[in-house]
């Protein structure tokens, strides 16, 4: 499987009022396994940043002026996405930016032109439900490394985001290992683990950890409208 992490900074907010991409970072995972086969560009927008904009990336304007504009690295970046899994955080922000600039060098929208794309946000938020999901406190909460991460950065930031992905999907790992005994695929043997006479013990919740549950499910009824489903489960049980 092969798949890129994308970001991208900009001159400001909205690619419709006209603000155009200035960095692109990918970096590929294939196999679960960082290549070094990444992908890193800069852009002159033939624009300036809003001052808000250049508070967050810190890119001049002065640095992007010699830089080349999109439709000169267009097809590059086409070739390199094509076909691919491509993971982004907050999709929808850089989609739009890309199909614009896509749109403007006559290529195709970009879902067209990558297999898939999945939104980390929209997967973080799933899997940690009322928590802050930024890139920042997903480092933080999965352990991740985030200290040279002072302004924002598209390579880095896509960098990080391969290894918050990795750290957030480790236990979704099948129990069948591959025990490669060389460089060629076909030589390579599997493992299965039989876990079928494996018997685990049942550990209760204490009075405290029921109390910090009914907590935390409370706070989601809050933010659900009541909609929580282990609510929903526990009247169904009654």
């Amino acid at each position: 499987m092969r798949q890129i992490f994308l970001d991208t900074e900009t001159t400001g907010l909205s690619a419709d009022a006209g603000d155009r991409i200035i960095e692109i970072g990918c970096v590929e995972l294939l196999n679960r396994k960082l290549t070094g086969n990444n992908l890193h560009v800069y852009l002159n927008p033939e624009r300036d940043s809003h001052e808000d904009a250049l508070k967050v990336h810190g890119i001049s304007n002065e640095f992007l002026r010699d830089k080349p504009k999109f439709a000169e690295v267009a097809q590059q970046l086409v070739d390199y996405l094509q076909g691919a899994d491509i993971l982004i955080h907050n999709a929808p922000f850089d989609i739009s930016f890309l199909n614009k600039e896509l749109s403007q060098t006559g290529h195709s929208a970009f879902p067209s032109l990558v297999n898939s794309i999945t939104d980390t946000l929209v997967m973080a938020k799933e899997m940690f439900p009322g928590k802050r999901n930024s890139l920042d406190a997903l480092c933080d909460r999965l352990e991740v490394d985030n200290s040279g991460r002072t302004l924002h950065g598209a390579l880095l930031d896509a960098e990080l985001l391969a290894d918050v992905y990795i750290n957030m999907t480790r236990g979704q790992d099948a129990l069948l290992m591959e025990a490669e005994t060389s460089d060629d695929p076909a030589n390579s043997t599997a493992v299965q683990v039989d876990l079928s006479g494996l018997v685990l013990p049942v550990i209760l919740a204490s009075e405290q950890e029921l109390a910090q549950h009914n907590e935390v499910l409370t706070q989601l009824d809050k933010s659900s409208g009541g909609q929580t489903v282990w609510r929903r489960a526990e009247i169904s049980m009654a």
